[in-house]
């Protein structure tokens, strides 16, 4: 079978020649390329060597102290794995050029190199840059950045664009005893950037946390892919500088947070939430309780007023004060006044504050609460050693829910705060910083709970008329337009069963009359014109008419009004359509991000739409469990559950509508926007009353930030004795149906698999294993229908392969009750199609060397077998494509 936990994502081995991410994330052998009138080079070679560095220090250009001199690229002793280039963009070509005829293909360029990507592409030399601030690795020593700073060895990665960013976070990290096991400087991104490094340290086990400063994404399928794999394992943060500054409106923001969402990190705003997030992932040691919502925080102080203050904060912020339990035996516990009321904020009042570090311990250990934050006020009597050395204990102890202190103050207090964040301690001059470090656990915590969420079994059977759409957008394309009239657009949405009012196009008041008679009334009359893309800002619909001569007679008046106001306005006639009754009126829009491309947005619709903006974002594909937690994150939710008048809107028809949109972005990449405003929500289900869409140029097509599930890739198969299958991509709603199959394999099936006994499979290997990237990996699963019975999985195959990559590891098993029909073998022939689809030209696996069965069944296949140099009890096989 395969290694024993399928890793997140497959570590390619060192290849003689070529680029490695290891050669330029943790080198071995390092070369300075200077020029004198280089301002960066005096900076880096005083920091490579002052770092400490295990490895071998070279320099071409000059005679730094620390390294050894070589006259040129080709005269180096020895290959480097990294080179920093401190030379002028008109000699970066031909030193990149000698770089890879020496071998080193990984590079740093801190300076102006405005033709970078170009130049890496030409040479093979893969690079930071321009602008980089440089690499970091404390643990060997490596300092090969432009810090004023050397920064100390921890758990710890930051990976920035900004340099000034960069600088600031260090220099705080220096007084906060914060350490990092990686600085990465992106620069202006035109070569390697956050993807590469985000796969890195995804697969290092010496990174808790990581810190993420962006402004401009390259590749956002490769981003989001890479973020996802780094947040399954651990926190990760993230901050946008000039967001706001690029766009006014926020919309990019709002789009970049999605992503973020998507894919398991924490967006934070502002530099003060950056150190405050920093602070808190660095030095938090994580609860062993896996279970809870993660907001429930209780506060533990000495001194009221500072309890009152987080109290606010953590209201104000969407968490929660924990419920402490029995306060009678809390009470008793903590020596407490028998009166005391249960209340959080517990204050233990002034003479409580040599045993508030006890304190804030024992409410730790208590299963109702999540977090809790320790305030200390400074005080006459207190001896501020002994607080800081309980709490301190407290934190080192605690085995129950994180504590985080807050040590309000400066004279006294800040010499305290630097002890305690030398001991590890996270701790925070304000009750405010406190708790937003307690909500950023909370966030974090539900953040990558949601992009691992086991979806329910719930798919939603689309069967849109592709033929139908794909023909009127044709039709489009060949008069000249890139914008549907509504009457089209309505059509485009029926083909893809979203609900839509009955209605006609006609040219004329007459035309207008007859076809509202058809329809029956009331009537809504609307103009129809490419140039009037808001027809109610102008006159342009009349609802309430009861006549046939009432709707002549508004027709006439419509088209008479609107062209004395917009005289240079095409007017093509009007829509009649039937009057909707009575609803909630949304939006659901499908537009595109200049970043992460396609979103699809959801909020309060109607005319006030953009007055009083209500939306909440995603990406597209969505599914229901996402549509459904897209509106959970608007205001406008809480209406639809029926308010005053109101009655409760159908919401997993609203759900519906959802996916059915993302689906047309799914199908129809030539579709640039789509806006349905209003659709009509009521207890019976949803209709779209308005639409507009508009293609793009001919030629352009949407990307979509996350590939899209492979539909076409399922086929039926058929077993020797005449059982039928559907052989098709695993996909998120199969996390019931994967549990279920691992509860029927046999134990040594299991074992040969794992390479261990497991009872059963983790909530998160199978979110791991269903949840998968259709872009670097692929998984087939072998699926039964039962009648009277949801499917059953009856076998999977599996590829997982590095980004790009041309080598592979394959997966495969089958339950018992399939043996023996050749369903293992055509699981691992899908494989190889899939490979040879995506470049892959060679897959790999292991297999327990007692596993006859298997042996003699990757041979068949045509599989190279041989001990494997690592583990005497495992065989390695391996096959071309």
């Amino acid at each position: 079978m395969l290694h024993r936990t399928m890793p997140d994502a497959f570590i390619q081995p060192a290849r003689a020649g070529g680029f490695r991410d290891r050669a330029l994330l943790r080198p071995e052998s390092v070369v300075l390329l200077l020029d004198a009138a280089s301002a960066e080079a005096p900076v880096l070679a005083r920091n490579l060597a002052g770092g400490g560095f295990r490895g071998r220090l070279m320099a071409v250009g000059g005679e730094p102290a620390g390294f050894e001199p070589a006259a040129s690229i080709a005269e180096l002793p020895v290959a480097p794995d990294l080179a920093v280039l401190c030379l002028p963009a008109a000699r970066l070509p031909a030193a990149m050029r000698d770089l890879a005829a020496r071998g080193c293909h990984a590079a740093v360029v801190p300076g102006a190199a405005p033709d970078l990507g170009v130049i890496a592409a030409e040479t093979g030399v893969r690079a930071l840059g321009q602008g980089s601030f440089g690499v970091a690795v404390p643990a060997i020593g490596l300092n090969a950045t432009l810090s004023h700073i050397a920064p100390a060895a921890g758990r710890l990665a930051l990976v920035t664009q900004s340099s000034a960013i960069a600088r600031t976070v260090l220099d705080w990290a220096a007084a906060e005893s914060v350490g990092f096991s990686h600085v990465v400087g992106i620069g202006g991104n035109q070569d390697y950037g956050f993807a590469g490094v985000l796969d890195w340290l995804a697969r290092d086990a010496g990174t808790a946390a990581i810190l993420l400063d962006l402004r401009r994404i390259k590749n956002r399928r490769m981003f989001v892919s890479a973020a996802r794999a780094a947040a399954r394992t651990r926190p990760v943060v993230a901050i946008r500088a000039g967001g706001r500054l690029a766009d006014g409106s926020g919309l990019a923001d709002e789009v970049m947070e999605a992503a973020l969402r998507r894919a398991g990190v924490l967006r934070v705003a502002g530099l003060e939430a950056f150190l405050v997030a920093a602070e808190t992932l660095a030095l938090t040691r994580r609860s062993l309780r896996r279970t809870g919502p993660g907001d429930r925080i209780a506060v533990v102080t000495d001194g009221i007023g500072l309890g009152a203050l987080a109290a606010d904060a953590v209201l104000a912020g969407g968490g929660r004060l924990a419920e402490l339990g029995n306060p009678g035996l809390a009470a008793i516990a903590l020596g407490l006044p028998e009166g005391w009321s249960g209340r959080n904020p517990l204050a233990l009042g002034p003479s409580g504050a040599a045993r508030l570090g006890e304190a804030a311990a024992m409410v730790a250990a208590l299963p109702e609460v999540d977090t809790v934050v320790a305030l200390h006020a400074p005080m006459a009597d207190a001896d501020p050693d002994l607080v800081r050395e309980g709490l301190a204990a407290a934190v080192a102890a605690s085995r129950g829910a994180p504590i985080l202190v807050g040590w309000p103050g400066q004279a006294t207090a800040g010499p305290q705060r630097a002890r305690l964040a030398a001991a590890g301690v996270p701790v925070f001059d304000t009750p405010e910083a406190a708790v937003r470090g307690a909500l950023h656990l909370a966030d974090d915590r539900r953040n990558r709970a949601v992009a691992a969420e086991l979806p329910a079994r719930d798919v939603l059977d689309l069967a849109p008329d592709r033929v139908t759409v794909a023909a009127l957008l044709a039709r489009l394309r060949a008069q000249g337009r890139h914008d549907l009239t509504e009457e089209e657009a309505l059509a485009v949405l029926a083909a893809y069963g979203v609900p839509t009012v009955p209605g006609r196009a006609v040219p004329g008041p007459e035309e207008a009359g007859a076809a509202a008679a058809m329809l029956g009334f009331p009537i809504v009359l609307k103009i129809l014109s490419p140039d009037l893309p808001r027809k109610t800002e102008v006159g342009g619909v009349v609802l309430g008419l009861a006549s046939a001569a009432a709707v002549r007679e508004a027709a006439a008046a419509m088209a008479a009004r609107i062209a004395a106001a917009r005289p240079d306005a095409r007017l093509s006639g009007f829509l009649v359509q039937r009057q909707a009754g009575r609803g909630q009126e949304l939006r659901l829009r499908l537009g595109e991000d200049a970043m992460f491309g396609p979103w699809i947005g959801f909020g309060r619709g109607g005319t006030a739409a953009d007055i009083d903006p209500d939306e909440g974002f995603d990406l597209p594909p969505l599914n229901l469990t996402l549509a459904r937690a897209l509106i959970g994150r608007t205001r406008t939710a809480r209406l639809l559950a029926g308010w005053r008048d109101l009655a409760p809107a159908n919401v997993p028809a609203i759900a519906d509508a959802l996916v059915r949109l993302s689906q047309i972005a799914v199908d129809f990449p030539e579709i640039e926007c789509c806006n349905i405003n209003p659709l009509l929500a009521d207890s019976e289900g949803v209709l779209a009353l308005d639409a507009a869409v508009r293609m793009r140029p001919e030629g352009q097509r949407a990307l979509l930030a996350i590939p899209p599930y492979p539909a076409e890739l399922a086929r039926p198969w058929r077993g020797r004795d005449g059982r039928q299958v559907m052989v098709r991509p695993i996909r998120p709603e199969d996390a019931a149906a994967h549990a279920e199959f691992f509860a029927r394999l046999t134990p040594e099936d299991i074992r040969y698999r794992f390479f261990s006994a497991l009872a059963e499979l983790s909530p998160a290997q199978i979110a791991r294993m269903t949840q998968i990237d259709y872009d670097r990996e692929i998984a087939f699963v072998a699926v039964e229908a039962v009648p009277g019975a949801p499917d059953r999985t009856v076998g999977v195959s599996r590829l997982i392969r590095e980004p790009g990559g041309a080598e592979a590891e394959f997966a495969v098993i089958v339950e018992a009750s399939w043996k023996g029909q050749g369903l293992a073998r055509h699981l691992m022939e899908r494989l190889f199609e899939w490979g040879q689809e995506v470049g892959v030209r060679e897959v790999v696996g292991s297999v327990l060397a007692d596993n006859a069965p298997m042996l003699g069944f990757v041979r068949a296949l045509g599989f190279r077998v041989r001990a494997s140099a690592e583990d005497a009890e495992v065989m390695e096989a391996r096959r071309g494509l």
